[in-house]
């Protein structure tokens, strides 16, 4: 009976996760934070931080300064909006943070993907593109071979 309710327990967290990971995949751009979206769905921000965790192996705002990174890599590819406008379209408050994160996730600055990676795709499938420009965390960034000029 006591592992029954477990169990249940563990698929309703769940189903707050899904809506928790949701919500950031659609609001990244708004000011979002671990206590707003704890709050959203009744628990304690660090519940959420560890349940979130467990069910998707980042906390949420790994997950959501990653899905502002996927969406900043898209704009910057764009060509037409500046670094700071980037920055603050996919809802981050601080140039030297979105940087920071951007040059840990991608593994060059978003100035030099503006200038140089963003045109690596091109002629590529979109489904393959997304695959291989998709963010990756920091222990797996590419390192770049220095440049002899």
């Amino acid at each position: 009976m006591r592992s029954r309710s477990v169990a249940e327990q563990r698929l309703r967290d769940l189903a707050l996760l899904r809506r928790v990971r949701d919500r950031i995949d659609r609001e990244y751009a708004q000011p979002l934070d671990v206590e707003a979206l704890a709050r959203g769905v009744n628990m304690s921000a660090g519940h959420l931080s560890r349940q979130f965790r467990l069910a998707y192996g980042e906390s949420p705002y790994s997950y959501l300064m990653t899905r502002r990174i996927e969406r900043a890599m898209a704009l910057l590819s764009r060509g037409d909006l500046s670094v700071t406008d980037v920055c603050f379209a996919v809802g981050c408050q601080s140039l030297g943070t979105f940087s920071t994160r951007f040059t840990e996730l991608v593994g060059v600055p978003p100035s030099v993907y503006r200038r140089e990676e963003a045109q690596a795709p091109a002629g590529m499938p979109p489904c393959v593109a997304k695959q291989v420009t998709r963010p990756i965390r920091n222990r797996e960034a590419r390192v770049s071979e220095p440049q002899l000029a």
